[in-house]
């Protein structure tokens, strides 16, 4: 029996189940994927529709909620939900830098990870599926962001066992490279940083300071590794988020104390930042950021570093030449680069299957477009007029090419609507779905 336990207003059950590694090996090497059931107090015994919730990420694992907590408060009404652990993350067998040591070569530890991405996440939801609800059992399903992308995949692979699909802020290009992710995504990032600094004017000097500061002395993070100018930049990966800005601006109210020796970045400051920049907590985000967006028919040369190849597209980011002049150190967003994995201690010993994941040009197609072209599921998603994560065009141009998604585009949210909005994005879908809205 799977262990139960109750929080206020909830009922909570652990599931775990054995997929393999290779979907295409059934019988080959097994892991685990673990799944949290969660229904209202009271109605354990309902036979409820259920609601499979696919998270944001990569690499990241399922909400742990407390109670009716963020959308769950509406989705309880309606649903059963079933909050998955993605492989590789949360109580799922875990995918690290402590882990992956025992796959041997980076040559083994990239082919392992080349089984993580959206396909396989799908593949093993259909079995946890068929486990809960029989083989001929249907369910909804919940996309955030990445979980957006899994539902694309879902649809292309098992339409058949969906009943309806949310999406929010997810939507992905169907074939878009990861090129072309970056090239729509600088410009955004760029206005971004133009409306924080329109916000903040203040930060502009404070920015300006701290790059100078470190691009001068060797800096060191609470954890012991270098915080250098581009590390800082990544800081921006806060200014797509509905709070973002503030959180950044209180970041950068008061970084610089006094010492014998002048002027130095407070531990305070330092350990905000590595709080931020460390992708200890979901070092997937990183090994497999790139790998989201690579399809064989769409490139076959695999993703090279597509971020930082654009970014050279872009020489705002740079901010050497910014101080170099008297233009404002602009902060990065949601990209990921090689120097990442000579700086971050979680992803140093991950280095050489990175590059080898970088450089992998047979990806499997993740989206069957033909089979899209003849969906007949309902998608009900949420798009983000200002996203900076996921690009609105290459999202509204998938809602065009995929019969029954109905958008619902807005201003009024980011990109973590879903969790901040205290349930009213999801209501909203919902109602779209029952015709309420």
């Amino acid at each position: 029996m799977p262990a139960t336990l109750r929080h206020p207003g909830t009922v909570l059950r652990d599931h775990v189940f054995a997929v393999p590694l290779d979907h295409d090996r059934p019988d080959g090497e097994q892991i685990e994927v673990y799944a949290r059931e969660v229904v209202a107090a009271g109605h354990e015994d309902d036979r409820l529709p259920w609601l499979l919730f696919l998270q944001g990420g990569p690499g990241s694992g399922g909400p742990r909620p407390v109670g009716r907590s963020d959308w769950l408060e509406v989705a309880l009404r309606h649903y059963r939900v079933l909050l998955l652990d993605q492989r590789g993350t949360g109580r799922s067998t875990p995918a690290n830098r402590q882990t992956l040591a025992a796959r041997g070569t980076p040559e083994q530890q990239a082919a392992y990870l080349a089984h993580f991405r959206a396909d396989a996440i799908v593949r093993d939801a259909e079995l946890v599926r068929e486990r809960l609800l029989g083989e001929d059992g249907c369910w909804s399903t919940l996309g955030q962001s990445f979980g957006g992308f899994c539902t694309l995949a879902y649809l292309s692979l098992a339409p058949g066992h969906l009943r309806e699909a949310f999406v929010t802020g997810g939507l992905p290009g169907l074939r878009v490279s990861a090129d072309e992710v970056y090239r729509a995504a600088y410009p955004r990032v760029a206005a971004k940083n133009a409306a924080h600094y329109e916000r903040y004017a203040q930060d502009v000097g404070t920015v300006r300071r701290i790059a100078e500061h470190l691009a001068e002395h060797d800096v060191r993070l609470p954890d012991g590794s270098r915080l250098t100018v581009e590390r800082f930049q990544f800081l921006g990966m806060l200014l797509g988020q509905g709070s973002g800005s503030h959180t950044l601006h209180y970041l950068l109210e008061d970084p610089f104390v006094r010492t014998p020796q002048g002027p130095r970045l407070s531990d305070t400051f330092l350990e905000g930042v590595r709080a931020q920049v460390s992708l200890a907590a979901n070092p997937l985000f990183a090994a497999l950021h790139e790998p989201i967006y690579a399809q064989r028919s769409v490139s076959g040369e695999g993703t090279r570093w597509a971020a930082q190849r654009v970014r050279e597209e872009f020489p705002a980011f740079d901010a050497a030449r910014a101080l170099e002049g008297d233009g404002p150190v602009l902060f990065t967003g949601e990209m990921i680069y090689p120097w990442m994995f000579d700086l971050d201690p979680a992803l140093v010993p991950l280095r050489e299957a990175a590059h080898l994941l970088a450089e992998r040009g047979d990806w499997p197609d993740l989206y069957d477009t033909e089979r899209l072209a003849a969906n007949e599921v309902p998608v009900y998603a949420a798009v983000y007029h200002d996203d900076m994560y996921v690009d609105r065009d290459h999202s509204l141009a998938t809602a065009r090419a995929v019969p029954g998604v109905r958008t619902w585009i807005t201003n009024e949210w980011e990109h973590d609507a879903l969790r901040v909005s205290r349930g009213a994005v999801l209501e909203r879908l919902i109602g779209m779905a029952r015709g309420q809205v």
